[in-house]
């Protein structure tokens, strides 16, 4: 089997540092408006405040796990990790998703049922629309930051940002654009329930917002969390970046065909490729080697992610005929 490997650090090292500024915006974020809501809440005895407060603590502890992903996978491969940590991102990452559901989804339901059940005290929520008034400019700034990458990226790859951010290897700036997404909405859904509980004089409306905030929180830990578990047990390339390889590996002198072929996202700027290639039958031993060289560097020309490439010549399909009509018949 010929192996060549390319190092994609070059490639990816942008990306890298462009993810871990998105996430330390989102964390120096979140931290602030995670104790300015727990302050307002404590004051006006908001459920919904202090459902929010828990969302934004739940957002502080995402952000911390994911930067310790995107440090950890960034380590160079070595003998123990011959392919290096690039998975472990999704790791943490998962570990992420866990501790918004735990953090903020469970809290708010819980504190809004316990609302809706028991009922609530309401005070001033004059404090508390100062502060989400805050938090929607924070928040804002910080999905305007992840928006922007998410963009520069699709762009780069010549695909729509909403597919981009669908199948993103990039779980740290999808999670990113998508907790601040819900933050926003989260936001407006406390606004509503303290406007609710204001004009109506009951805390049932504080409570619903409490309990939506709740689900919201819910549907993104599982579709962080999904993403996380496919980039964990394995995905492959999408399909038209799978016959862009079958191309490029086809248009390299001496190699007539690609048997078989196997792609693996490793991390968002490493993708291994394996195939089972069929070589000129007259190519010798010098031309198969050069030929190797040729598919790793169109492969990433095209490709700057994929840092390795394992080719394996392999008989083809006439090849494989004519040596079943050679063989002699057993039974005779």
């Amino acid at each position: 089997m010929s192996d060549t490997k390319a190092d994609g650090g070059e490639a990816g090292g942008g990306d890298a540092g462009e993810s871990t500024f998105t996430v330390i915006v989102a964390a120096v974020a979140n931290l602030g408006i995670a104790v300015a809501k727990a302050v307002a809440g404590l004051i006006s005895g908001s459920s919904a405040m202090l459902s929010e407060a828990a969302h934004s603590v739940a957002d502080t502890v995402t952000e911390v796990m994911l930067l310790t992903a995107l440090r950890r996978s960034g380590k160079p491969a070595d003998e123990d990790h011959p392919l290096g940590y690039g998975p472990e991102r999704y790791i943490w990452a998962m570990l992420a998703s866990i501790a918004t559901f735990v953090g903020g989804a469970v809290f708010s339901i819980y504190d809004g049922v316990h609302t809706l059940v028991a009922g609530e005290e309401l005070g001033d929520p004059l404090v508390s629309y100062i502060v989400l008034g805050v938090a929607f400019l924070l928040e804002g700034y910080s999905l305007r930051t992840g928006v922007k990458q998410v963009r520069r990226e699709a762009s780069r790859m010549r695909v729509p940002d909403t597919y981009y951010l669908r199948h993103t290897p990039d779980t740290a700036v999808k999670a990113v654009v998508m907790e601040d997404s819900a933050a926003l909405i989260g936001l407006l859904l406390a606004a509503g329930g303290l406007l609710g509980g204001q004009l109506t004089g009951s805390g049932v409306w504080d409570g619903i917002a409490s309990l939506l905030i709740g689900l919201l929180l819910v549907y993104v830990a599982w579709v962080l969390g999904r993403s996380n578990a496919q980039l964990l047990i394995g995905r492959p390339l999408p399909p038209a970046m799978r016959a862009g390889v079958r191309e490029e590996l086809r248009s390299v002198p001496h190699i007539v065909d690609v048997l078989e072929l196997t792609t693996l996202i490793q991390g968002p700027t490493e993708i291994l490729i394996a195939a089972k290639v069929d070589f000129r039958d007259m190519a010798t031993a010098e031309e198969v080697e050069w030929a190797c060289e040729e598919a790793e560097a169109q492969l990433r020309e095209r490709f700057p992610s994929v840092q390795r490439v394992y080719l394996d010549p392999t008989p083809g399909r006439e090849q494989r005929r004519r040596q079943r009509r050679q063989q002699p018949d057993p039974g005779l």
